[in-house]
Order: structure tokens, then C-alpha cells, then sequence
């Protein structure tokens, strides 16, 4: 029997609105609407909506809910003020990545948004690991939806239906207020490498507060496709693709996201001790020669060598060329070092090249 896929609120929308419907970590998302040149473009240059409602919400709360975040993610959550949002990493006893997560601090709960396909992972975990917390922890995935406006007239747009004074809301920062007069989380995070702000607002308002953004001018509906294309040329890694429970976080690149003095984590000897490995690999750009795009489990090679594989490449809409993520030896993790990637039994040149790939002006 095939399973029946989740839906958001939004799905009557997409599916009226010509957007083409796959199944995605278990949800039926659009992952594009016109093509995905055309809505890269629109989130470079203007301003884009996208669905993210299928990401996990999940809000914690009572005496104990710091101190239980503090114990489940790498990130030093004690320090966050009210109004403050982080990036962490959620990760095993050996240190392998189970997700990476935001956390939001809010005047009464803590939010942890969490990646779709490992909600209920994700959930399972938070359960086994809670004996001993004085703590309440909801999910409301279902209850609440999310959408993203991403890009240069993301500021515009969302004053447009907030009281809340977006403009002077610094990036990672985030607030309750109202949404076209509905209860609403807003913060200003995003996940394309432009300015944006992502918006948390109750299930049965969330088509109203979307077709209400999408009268402005220049706003364009934006699926999972251009989500991606965007996402890579940022050089921003993808749980599956870039992080999984193999990987811990210094192999990927993300030091930054683990607080060493902040209390003891799950993990965190094992973190440590990758830390100070040497040789390991490292997460690398890539930018090849044509337009062939380089898959995923494609070999990264050095003469008669393997020394990497490919994480993830696209034919960047932004830079016209082809890009990728991957992880190599250290030894040739070096921007300017040559190497090849074999397309299909073909070797391409391509550079190693410093991450991002795009960063906008700000």
C-alpha cells in the first residue's frame, strides 16, 4: 500500500496554481511552479515565497527547557537573549550529526525548528534524552504553518502585514507579533544567502496571509527546486546531502555552531576529540569547467586518486557555471588546487574554490 504523503495548508494553492507536486521527505511539496531559473531570479532580485511548512516545530517550555536544549544541542543556548535565534547541531554519542536545528528564545518558550525528514527522529530523540527536565515539549508542526519571503524586497513586503518594526530587526533575531492581525512568530533567518524573514502563523489563517503576500508586486511563488539551487550557490550544507550521522561538525565546516565551554552536551568528547583529528576531510567548493553538473556520490579525483565525492551540484542560475559541494583529503582542500569529477565515466576539470560560491551585497 503506498503511504499517503503530509500536506500543508498551502497545498489547495499550489496544486491551483500550477505547481508541479512531488513527494518530499514524506510531504507532497511543490518543486517548482514556472522554471527554476525564473524563481532563482525572482529571490536574487526581488522577493520570493516559499512553503516551509513541512520543517518541525517544535516548542519547548517550564523551568527546565534551557537546560534541556542545552543538553541535546552543540550551541550555547544558556547565553541566548529574548528575541535571539541560533544555528546548532542536534548530534549522537560518537558524535555524528542527527540534524541541524534553529533555536529560537522567546519571553515564554524556547522554538526548535527542526528539518522535515527528521521530525520524528528528531522527537524520538528529545524523548529519550528528557528524564530528569522539568519540561514540556509540544509539537506543533501541524498546528502552525511557516512560509519564507526571501530577498531584496522581503523588508518591504512584510511590513506590509505586520505592525512589528521588520526593518530595524537585526538578522537572527526574531519576535511575536501580529500577521494580518493573527498571532505570529517572526524572525529574520532564511535559507537562501539573501535577506528574508520567515513567518510562523496558525494553520487555518496561513492561505490568507500567503495570497495577501502575494499581491505585491514582483513577489513570486518559489518551490523546493530554486530552494536548492539557492541554498548551494550560498554554500549552505543540507541535512542528507552535506550532514548526516556520519559526519561530525568540524568535518562540515560548521566550528562555528559548537559552543566547547557551554555545558556538556550529547556528544561532545566525541565533537572534541574530531576537532583535533588530523587529516580529516574538509567541505570544499567546487567550480568545474562546462556545464555538466556533478551529482551527488560523484568521484573527486587527483591523477589515478580518489581523494573526495561530490555532496551536492547544480548549474549555479547566479554565477552561470557549474557548481559544487564536496568533501576531500585535506591535502587538496586548498582553493586554486585541480582536480576532476567523474560525470558519468567522463573527467571534468574543475577548481577547488573558496566558500560561498554567491554572497550578496549588503
Amino acid at each position: 500500500m503506498t503511504e499517503t504523503l503530509l500536506r500543508t495548508p498551502f497545498h489547495s494553492w499550489h496544486a491551483d496554481h500550477g505547481g508541479r507536486l512531488v513527494d518530499f521527505a514524506g510531504w507532497e511539496m511543490p518543486v517548482q511552479y514556472t522554471s527554476i531559473i525564473e524563481e532563482h531570479a525572482a529571490v536574487r532580485c526581488s522577493v520570493g515565497l516559499f512553503d516551509i511548512a513541512h520543517m518541525g516545530r517544535l516548542v519547548f517550555s517550564g523551568p527546565d527547557a534551557c537546560r534541556l536544549l542545552d543538553r541535546l544541542l552543540t550551541n550555547d543556548v544558556a547565553a541566548l537573549e529574548v528575541g535571539q535565534v541560533r544555528y546548532a547541531l542536534v548530534c549522537r554519542d560518537d558524535g555524528g550529526i542527527l540534524d541541524d536545528v534553529l533555536v529560537y528564545r522567546f519571553a515564554d518558550d524556547y522554538l526548535l525548528v527542526v528539518n522535515a525528514s527528521n521530525r520524528v527522529k528528531i522527537v524520538e530523540w528529545i524523548e529519550g534524552h528528557r528524564e530528569g527536565f522539568d519540561v514540556e515539549v509540544v509539537d506543533r508542526t501541524c498546528d502552525w504553518a511557516m512560509l519564507a519571503v526571501q530577498g531584496p524586497g522581503s523588508v518591504e513586503l512584510v511590513a506590509g502585514v505586520t505592525d512589528h518594526d521588520v526593518e530595524a530587526m537585526p538578522y537572527y533575531r526574531c519576535a511575536i507579533g501580529p500577521v494580518l492581525g493573527n498571532p505570529a512568530r517572526i524572525s529574520r533567518t532564511g535559507y537562501t544567502g539573501e535577506d528574508g524573514f520567515e513567518l510562523i502563523v496558525p494553520s487555518e489563517v496561513a492561505v490568507s496571509v500567503w495570497e495577501r503576500l502575494m499581491e505585491a508586486d514582483g513577489a513570486v511563488a518559489c518551490g523546493l527546486g530554486c530552494r536548492d539551487t539557492l541554498r548551494l550557490e550560498a554554500a549552505m550544507p543540507l541535512y542528507g546531502h552535506e550532514l548526516d550521522e556520519h559526519t561530525d561538525p568540524y568535518t562540515a565546516g560548521l566550528g562555528f555552531a559548537v559552543k566547547m565551554e557551554a555545558d556538556a552536551f550529547i556528544g561532545r568528547e566525541a565533537v572534541l576529540a574530531a576537532r583535533d583529528r588530523d587529516g580529516r576531510r574538509r567541505r570544499v567548493g567546487l567550480r568545474l569547467e562546462g556545464r555538466r553538473i556533478a551529482r551527488e556520490g560523484a568521484s573527486v579525483l587527483s591523477e589515478q586518486s580518489v581523494v573526495g565525492e561530490v555532496t551536492s551540484g547544480t548549474f549555479s542560475p547566479t554565477l552561470e557555471m557549474a557548481i559544487a559541494m564536496a568533501y576531500v583529503e585535506s591535502s587538496m582542500a586548498e582553493p586554486g588546487t585541480s582536480v576532476e569529477v567523474d560525470i558519468r565515466g567522463k573527467r571534468v576539470p574543475a577548481e577547488v574554490v573558496k566558500l560561498p560560491f554567491y554572497r550578496r551585497n549588503t
